[in-house]
């Protein structure tokens, strides 16, 4: 069978069928990702359409909204304080969880984005240090090899993640490259100790506030020693400061993932909730 995504299009809605999608709770499942409507009836319609043709072939779930995994964009949002889309965050349109809840879709992993003001997030305490551990930015030079460094240590750290899928080193890279151009090196930052590579922070300014942005973005951090995320989160907003940003938003976190709590020490308010909606069929 094909994994090319199949379009479905409906009067007033539209989306895809991505039929090798992760597998929740060991069932065959899909993925419906592109998803648009005019109204929550429409995009009810579309859903509808796609459930009925992966119910004839053995479907056993679908997860929604999601392009294929977790790699690529997935989540609906679920509560906001309506400030503007950040850079690369996922969008909803106003009838999307309508939508989905009406088709009897229900979250089964929720997410957040959270917001402080870098002074806030650093305070008063002296930077903490890791005898035998160092932080370096990115050089800013061979970025093919700076993507070989993120996809080993994604793959590695977020293997355990809900949802999580293989993506090979090919598929990874051209992910990425397209954002190479946009990235301040001094906002990658990577950790190390005498063994080689112990964590990475990969974070980028807020292209989406214009030429001169205010907010550095953490998209992703990850560690495989206790304390380094610390340090790497530290370490970036010390970094982001004396670039003059005055804001940091650590984006797209799992509800219980422990980067919450991180986030949380460093004074971080919550400002987006998301979704991904699933049903069993």
């Amino acid at each position: 069978m094909s994994t090319a995504p199949q379009q479905i299009e409906t009067k007033g809605a539209t989306c895809r069928i991505y039929r090798d999608a992760p597998a929740w709770d060991g069932l065959r499942t899909a993925a419906v990702g592109g998803f648009r409507c005019e109204s929550a009836a429409a995009g009810a319609e579309v859903l509808a359409r796609a459930e009925e043709e992966l119910r004839a072939e053995g479907f056993k779930a679908i997860l929604g909204p999601m392009d294929g995994d977790t790699w690529h964009s997935y989540r609906l949002v679920t509560e906001s304080d309506n400030s503007p889309p950040f850079s690369l965050e996922p969008v909803s349109e106003p009838h999307d969880r309508e939508a989905f809840k009406a088709s009897g879709f229900a979250p089964v992993s929720s997410y957040i984005s959270a917001r402080a003001s870098l002074d806030e997030a650093i305070g008063p305490a002296a930077p903490p240090v890791m005898d035998g551990v160092t932080v370096r930015p990115w050089d800013g030079e061979d970025a093919q090899g700076l993507l070989v460094h993120l996809f080993d240590m994604s793959a590695g750290s977020f293997a355990a993640n809900p949802f999580f899928k293989p993506i090979s080193r090919e598929a990874f890279q051209a992910l990425y490259e397209p954002v190479l151009p946009a990235i301040n090196p001094r906002l990658v930052l990577f950790a190390r100790d005498a063994e080689g590579l112990v964590g990475f922070l990969f974070g980028f300014p807020n292209l989406a506030e214009g030429r001169a942005p205010k907010t550095a973005i953490v998209k992703t951090y990850a560690s495989r020693r206790r304390g380094v995320g610390h340090l790497l989160l530290d370490t970036f907003h010390r970094t982001a400061r004396d670039l003059s940003f005055s804001e940091v938003i650590h984006a797209l976190m799992h509800e219980k993932n422990v980067s919450r709590d991180r986030s949380q020490r460093h004074a971080a308010h919550v400002f987006r909730r998301y979704a991904l909606m699933g049903k069993r069929l």
